[in-house]
């Protein structure tokens, strides 16, 4: 794949940065800072931040009133940006600035030899081990809005925003205690626009603090939908009572995405995904609530397209926790939610039994399990759960016997019901060639086994559980008023990839040695509808990712699409790094074209679906998170496919 200019798809690369400090000695800090910004343009950084009061160290206490220490930081910050002014970086780095006839702790942000701006500090601690407010005054007694340092005349204020001509990236910056206010500087800043918090922090250890600032961080950023840059003063400060670790952080909407601690001369970085965090906030439309009106200055830079290696997390699996600890807590709550749906619209109906199709599938075993843990729940005999085996032209014997032990063991009421003849008479009664295996074909067998599940249902008194999954829904991979229909869809929102993890998690767990065998050998079997004959072994014929595509680039694309936003290009991009190893650009290509084709084109079906629990942050029911047109036209989206100059 050709590189990739990735700002143009709305990523920043941001750092932060501790260095090895000379409390008292700005020239040996400015060198040591230089040094990491040097290395950070190696690697692409674009905004890199420093801790508190770095050029001058944090714990200078009475020294911050000695005039020469101050001079000297000024002098070494303007040594700094001559020597720094070839970087494409925007660097913040802290010092004491005297204004107002005051002195204000302060972040010096700039560019290229450019101040763009100084925040002072807005909250001074002075408590406990801090005592700020002997040395500094808060920027509410700030009266300049502008200053000169360095010799250029610079705007001085808490409200700065930093806007990118070249991209959606706004920058608001706050200070250590700022973010541990009710309500911190920085969210005002995201109200007026800004996407990405730097702060420049000297928080000291002491048992469990590490723990509360993760948590101050990652809600900060979640609450703001924003990037948040977290630089804390190092070892290089630890002195007399306190001790430093230069713990930072980087997150992202409520996810840490790199930290370090007890380490110097240590730069993290990581992408941060601008464009998905700008559309989580149009879609999160309660995000603005209530915006104090209040004077924010606005400086504008020019970051350059220069990353194109992504650092960016980029799971091939994103329904899909990575490490086995997190799918097997997800696993357990999916299952409960599932059940729990289902157990309150047993109760609710007063349903006396449940029918569900069983066709030694995946999507039909996981709406079992479902349906069996309800009714453990509401405490009632599995024997009133009706299985229902349907044989068709296409059943192997392989998921039917998978089908039959699995209700056997699980201890339902088994039915069978062959659908042949009926099937048979019907293409009889519409004038269709029993040879001929087209989609009529097909489609009334799907038509058939629902029409046997919902009169089972009337005769019992009870209704059926529907079994399609989320990832059928995306493609329309049912039969319109066949499977596509039931009275409690339990699988609606789990996409495929998922469905599979689920089963396994499951067989992993049963204590019946039997069931577990079943489910293993049902999660090696070919995912398909089973319409059409098998072959002479005996053999699936039919399967269905021959026919529509990998149902792990489906999952992948619907994803990106709904919960990002993101345009096919963007997704195409994704999808090529993400499956590199498996399949080829041009393969991914073409199975994308036919994901938003069947997308667009199979909305009608999704437009009355049934009712059935959402479980995760995507979910198609036209009640709830999705409204689509029917008609709407696809051409917009695969167009943008046809210019592969973008990669």
């Amino acid at each position: 794949m050709k590189e990739i200019e990735l700002n143009k798809f709305g990523y920043i690369r941001v750092g932060a940065a501790v260095a090895a400090l000379s409390i008292g000695n700005p020239e040996y800090n400015a060198e040591e800072i230089k040094k990491l910004c040097i290395k950070a343009a190696a690697e692409k950084v674009q905004v890199l931040v420093f801790p508190e009061l770095s050029l001058t160290g944090y714990t200078c206490s009475d020294l911050f009133h000695q005039r020469i220490l101050r001079e000297m930081a000024e002098n070494s910050l303007k040594k700094l940006m001559e020597e720094t002014a070839l970087l494409n970086i925007v660097i913040a780095v802290g010092m004491p600035i005297e204004a107002d006839n005051q002195l204000f702790n302060c972040a010096i942000l700039f560019q290229q030899g450019r101040i763009l701006g100084v925040v002072p500090k807005t909250y001074l601690p002075s408590y406990n081990e801090f005592y700020e407010t002997r040395w500094y005054r808060s920027s509410q007694s700030r009266i300049s809005n502008n200053i000169v340092l360095c010799g250029q005349t610079v705007p001085f204020h808490e409200n700065l925003l930093l806007k990118d001509k070249n991209s959606k990236l706004c920058i608001g910056t706050e200070i250590c205690e700022d973010l541990w206010m009710p309500i911190p500087p920085s969210s005002q800043h995201c109200l007026y626009g800004a996407n990405l918090i730097l702060n420049l922090s000297a928080s000291n250890e002491i048992v469990g603090k590490m723990d509360y600032r993760k948590q101050l961080v990652t809600q900060q950023s979640a609450r703001c939908i924003s990037g948040y840059v977290y630089a804390s003063a190092g070892q290089s400060e630890s002195t007399t009572d306190l001790v430093f670790s230069g713990h930072s952080m980087l997150a992202e909407n409520g996810v840490i995405v790199s930290e370090t601690r007890f380490e110097t001369d240590k730069i993290i970085y990581r992408d941060i995904d601008i464009e998905k965090l700008m559309n989580d906030r149009l879609k999160q439309n309660t995000f603005m609530g209530k915006v104090e009106k209040q004077d924010y200055i606005t400086v504008t830079f020019e970051l350059k397209h220069e990353i194109t290696t992504l650092k960016h997390y980029n799971n091939a699996y994103p329904f899909v926790p990575g490490s086995k600890e997190q799918r097997e807590i997800r696993c357990k709550e999916i299952f409960a939610i599932q059940s729990t749906g289902l157990y309150q619209r047993l109760k609710k109906t007063g349903s006396r039994k449940t029918v569900i199709g069983i066709s030694g599938g995946l999507d039909s075993t996981l709406a079992l399990l479902v349906t069996v843990e309800a009714y453990q729940k509401l405490g009632k005999s599995l024997e009133d759960i009706i299985g229902v085996t349907m044989p068709g032209f296409g059943t192997t014997g392989r998921t039917y016997h998978n089908s039959i032990t699995l209700m056997k063991e699980l201890g339902i009421t088994s039915r069978e019901v062959s659908i042949k003849a009926a099937c048979i008479q019907h293409f009889k009664d519409i004038g269709h060639n029993l040879e001929t295996h087209d989609v009529t074909y097909e489609n009334v067998q799907a038509r058939e086994r629902t029409q046997i599940l919902m009169d089972i249902a009337n005769q019992e008194g009870g209704f059926v559980v529907g079994t399609g999954d989320l990832s059928e829904l995306a493609l329309g991979w049912c039969t319109y008023n066949g499977d596509h229909m039931s009275m409690y869809a339990v699988n609606c929102s789990i996409p495929k990839t998922l469905v599979k993890y689920l089963v396994s998690w499951y067989a992993d767990s049963a204590s019946n040695h039997n069931i577990s065998r079943a489910l293993m050998d049902i999660l090696d079997t070919p995912v398909s509808p089973e319409l059409l004959p098998p072959d002479e072994n005996d053999n699936i014929r039919q399967v269905t990712e021959d026919l529509v595509g990998p149902y792990e680039l489906h999952d992948f694309f619907l994803y990106h699409m709904i919960r990002c936003g993101y345009s096919p290009k963007k997704i195409l991009m994704l999808a090529v790094m993400a499956f590199e190893d498996k399949y080829d650009e041009k393969v991914i290509l073409n199975w994308m074209n036919i994901f938003y084709k069947r997308f667009f084109q199979q909305q009608f079906k999704r437009s009355c679906l049934p009712d059935g629990p959402k479980v995760g942050s995507i979910c198609l029911s036209p009640r709830g998170d999705w409204r689509m047109p029917s008609d709407a036209a696809y051409d917009l989206w695969v167009s943008e496919l046809q210019d592969m100059e973008c990669l």
